[in-house]
């Protein structure tokens, strides 16, 4: 059994209210950080365990927090992004209905950290039943003294806001989150400056994941080189993954980084295998917007090494044979889904998710989601597939936030890995409407390329 730091009480009856939360060892790192450590200790706690952010960026938390400015006489914010609008991504949403006790408490030793007297949760508008569990949460760490004036005695003051949001993926972007938060339309900013800098009100901020907070309290609790000796190299201590699509076993999984891609998807202690005794045919690893790879590729890297759920491991082989870790949304399609209708459904997603500023997003996933649409519906034509190509390479990194990018990556490694089934769906337009071009050579055993 892989170790658990976030969803070692998960199963507790009752482990949502703070009475119970607090009898399992809750609350020890408030305790901790506001008796016997400094604000730059913890920040130092959190560099030396190598937590890196679970967002997506997979920037290094402890570094973040060292950029932040400290101007006399200027209040600190950190805001936790707690919009979770990626596809396929679900995990923070189940780590705040379950343990909400867990995202407040590392609230409270970040925010300590930061020096921020005001913090704020930003949650997805459509997630009212979390917001509604959050805000009792608050109110019962309140009531016991871990929130408002004078925390524990400590002279230490934090007030902390759930904010719902539009229900925009757009706001998933720091200063698009901000922008919002501030009553504003969810438009990313120019940057610089950077949050650190001029972030919430013109003051310096911290923007971190729900899971990259709640994971400050292990780090607390048990040292950040504790933390740091789990996992491998730079990818440290657990992950929490989404795993969906066509799994045996679908859910919210906590892992060890490190962990064989193939023993995440085929072992009975996490994803049980493949649906209905299908084959594997794709995955994508970190959320619709990394690049799709196919089974042969998810599992072994093209120099013929295993495959691991770590940011390097994922990544190896650059956009040409690998991924991301993203935000650790696990996809699984089997050998009868159509990797030309999901690229579609992902493109109808970022075109209507696109907030406008920019040009080539703005016109780009328009018309790569008509382009698609051609294709999977019998009109396509064997230009559509270098018009798309085309396009997501004028949309990639052309954008002032990084939607442009998500939006170009899918497209790009569809065509990259599985230009075969868009040149059947065009030849065999009629056909491709009643059956899916199958599983065909894509889990076939890899031509390993050795280096010379």
């Amino acid at each position: 059994m892989g170790r658990k730091l976030l969803l070692t009480h998960i199963d507790v009856p009752g482990i949502q209210s703070y009475s119970v939360y607090k009898a399992q060892g809750g609350y020890r790192s408030v305790d901790k950080v506001l008796k016997s450590m400094s604000p730059d200790d913890v920040v130092e706690e959190v560099k030396k365990s190598g937590l890196r952010g679970r967002g997506g960026a997979g920037f290094p938390t402890g570094m973040k927090w060292s950029f932040l400015a400290k101007p006399e006489g200027v209040p600190r914010y950190l805001v936790c992004n707690a919009d979770e609008s990626e596809p396929g991504t679900f995990k923070d949403r189940y780590l705040m209905t379950h343990i909400p006790h867990a995202l407040i408490e590392g609230m409270i030793v970040s925010s300590y950290a930061l020096g921020a007297h005001t913090s704020f949760i930003y949650v997805r508008g459509e997630m009212m039943p979390q917001i509604r569990i959050l805000e009792k949460a608050i109110a019962e760490a309140k009531a016991a003294g871990y929130l408002g004036k004078n925390i524990l005695g400590s002279g230490y003051d934090l007030e902390l806001y759930v904010q719902p949001g539009g229900g925009a993926y757009i706001c998933g972007e720091e200063t698009a989150l901000l922008e919002s938060l501030e009553g504003k339309r969810g438009n990313p900013r120019i940057k610089p400056p950077f949050p650190a800098i001029a972030g919430l009100y013109g003051c310096p901020t911290v923007v971190n994941n729900v899971e990259s907070i709640a994971a400050t309290v292990p780090i607390i609790n048990d040292g950040g080189e504790e933390y740091a000796k789990i996992g491998i190299e730079r990818s440290t201590g657990t992950k929490l993954i989404s795993a969906g699509g066509n799994l045996a076993k679908p859910g919210v999984y906590e892992i060890e980084l490190g962990l064989p891609v193939e023993e995440f998807i085929y072992s009975d202690e996490y994803c049980g295998g493949i649906a209905n005794g299908k084959k594997l045919k794709a995955v994508v690893a970190g959320g619709s917007s990394v690049p799709i790879l196919p089974a042969n590729l998810i599992t072994k890297t093209i120099k013929g090494d295993a495959r691991l759920m770590t940011y390097e491991s994922l990544a190896d082989g650059g956009f040409q044979s690998g991924t991301m870790m993203g935000s650790g949304g696990f996809i699984a399609f089997d050998e009868d889904q159509c990797i030309v209708r999901n690229t579609w459904n992902f493109t109808r997603f970022y075109r209507h998710e696109s907030c406008g500023q920019c040009s080539p997003c703005r016109e780009g996933t328009g018309w790569m989601e008509k382009v698609l649409y051609n294709i999977e519906h019998g009109q396509g034509t064997m230009n559509d597939i270098d018009l798309l190509w085309d396009i997501q390479r004028k949309i990639e990194g052309n954008t002032i936030c990084p939607l442009g990018d998500a939006a170009a990556w899918p497209v790009a490694a569809a065509i990259r890995h599985f230009r075969d089934e868009f040149e059947w769906h065009i030849n065999h337009g009629q056909e491709a409407q009643s059956r899916n071009y199958g599983l065909a050579h894509y889990a076939d055993p890899l031509e390993v390329v050795t280096e010379s």
